[in-house]
C-alpha cells in the first residue's frame, strides 16, 4: 500500500519537526498521527492553511515548550515510590505500568498523563529504575521509580543500601545430623 503524505503540526520523535512534509504508512497516519492532531493530510488546501497559520502555531508551540521547560526545572530529580508485593528473589507479583507511575507522579506534584510516561517495558523487579517522561514533544525528563515491598525497604534502596534477601542470608545450622566438627580423613 502506498505511503500517505502528511504535514506535521508538532515535532514527532524519529519522524520530523513541525511543518515538515513526511510520508508514513497509512496505519500510522490513520491510527496515531491524525487522531492525536499531530499531523494533517498534505492536501493543497491544508498546505495553504498551514502556511497562513504557521506563525501562530509556532508561537503556541514555543509557549507550551517554555512551560514544559519550567515544569522540568521545578521537578528535576523527582523520585516516586511504589509499594508492591514481591517474591523473596525480588520479582514483583504483577508489574509497575505507566499508569501506576503517572498516578504516583501526580501525587508527588507532577501532573502527567499515562501516555506521557515512556516506559519501554513494564517494571517487574524491585529496585530503582529511571523512566523517561515526555512533558512536551521537545522536553523530556527522567524520574526515578523506586519499587519496594515496604516504605522501610524503599528508604534503604534510596540510600543505596543492598536489600538482604532470605536466600542470601546463611543461617548457622550447626553440626549436621548430630555430628561434631571433626576433620574428615
Amino acid at each position: 500500500m502506498a505511503n500517505i503524505e502528511l504535514i506535521l503540526l508538532q515535532r514527532v520523535e524519529k519522524l520530523g519537526q513541525m511543518g515538515e512534509l513526511v510520508k508514513v504508512k497509512p496505519g500510522y497516519a490513520r491510527n496515531y498521527l491524525l487522531p492525536k492532531a499531530k499531523a494533517v493530510r498534505a492536501t493543497k488546501a491544508n498546505k495553504e492553511r498551514f502556511e497562513r497559520e504557521r506563525i501562530q502555531l509556532e508561537a503556541q508551540n514555543l509557549k507550551r515548550r517554555e512551560e514544559a521547560e519550567r515544569v522540568a526545572e521545578r521537578v528535576a530529580g523527582l523520585t516516586v515510590t511504589l509499594i508492591r508485593q514481591a517474591s523473596e528473589a525480588g520479582a514483583l507479583y504483577g508489574s509497575v505500568s505507566s499508569r501506576d507511575i503517572a498516578e504516583a507522579a501526580t501525587a508527588g506534584g507532577l501532573s502527567i498523563d499515562r501516555n506521557q510516561v515512556l516506559l519501554v517495558h513494564p517494571i517487574k523487579t524491585l529496585g530503582i529504575s529511571n523512566v523517561r517522561v515526555e512533558l512536551h514533544p521537545e522536553v523530556h525528563i527522567e524520574i526515578k521509580v523506586n519499587a519496594a515491598r515496604s516504605q522501610e525497604e524503599a528508604e534503604k534502596q534510596a540510600r543505596g543500601e543492598a536489600i538482604a534477601r532470605e536466600e542470601d542470608e546463611q543461617p548457622d545450622i550447626g553440626p549436621l545430623f548430630g555430628q561434631e566438627d571433626e576433620p574428615v580423613a
